[in-house]
């Protein structure tokens, strides 16, 4: 049965809208984040074209320089919103990562790209998703995140080493949404972290163990 969400306000019939946007960011009713990977991928999409246009009088260096404001940047905006959202979404923006390496290494549509990912030293989209999140995790580990995100995590009683107290998913329908709210995924995240890089005194020195860290992950040897 449809369900009529009109409203009246102040004798005028308002409609709601299926998407909005809040810091440049789509949200459409479900908050599957669709519209916002959709989104993305169209912008970032034309943003290729267009350097595309101009490869041939570009050199790689360049090519790449250009490829990173306008492409990586925005699949990192706000990427956080799309940690576990299911692969079929992940893979288009995975997609659009890819064309980019092939755009900057002039790499042929038939030959592998996993290997150039590696040879640019690029993490995947879902990697960089996960690096965002931890980046998150450290700066409330250290007094640089706002109070409403460090009140969500719970420190351990250790006075080794920072851990963090995994709060419960409360429904258990909720397996799969209920894991994505930074409470839940950030403890699990950092817990599951190799002890150095925890342990790492400086934001500087955490963001190079952690995409090395990453980086064994995404690519096995």
């Amino acid at each position: 049965m449809a369900v009529n969400r009109t409203v009246q306000f102040d004798g005028t019939r308002v409609q709601p809208a299926a998407t909005a946007r809040n810091l440049g960011v789509m949200i459409n009713e479900n908050a599957t984040m669709a519209s916002q990977v959709s989104s993305q991928c169209r912008s970032a999409s034309h943003a290729l074209w267009r350097i595309g246009k101009i490869r041939k009088l570009l050199d790689r260096q360049a090519t790449e320089k250009l490829v990173h404001a306008f492409i990586t940047s925005r699949l990192d905006y706000c990427n956080s919103l799309v940690f576990g959202l299911p692969s079929k979404l992940l893979d288009k923006l995975q997609l659009i990562q890819n064309s980019a390496a092939r755009l900057v290494t002039r790499t042929k549509l038939r030959d592998h790209i996993t290997p150039v990912r590696r040879s640019l030293h690029w993490l995947p989209v879902e990697q960089r998703v996960v690096f965002k999140i931890l980046c998150i995790t450290f700066k409330t580990v250290h007094g640089g995140a706002p109070v409403y995100l460090t009140e969500l995590l719970t420190r351990t009683r250790s006075k080794r080493e920072v851990r963090f107290v995994m709060p419960k998913v409360a429904e258990k329908s909720l397996v799969s949404y209920g894991d994505r709210p930074f409470k839940i995924c950030a403890p699990r995240m950092w817990n599951g972290l190799p002890r150095n890089v925890r342990q790492a005194d400086n934001f500087n020195t955490f963001k190079s163990c952690l995409k090395t860290n990453l980086f064994k992950i995404a690519y096995p040897i």
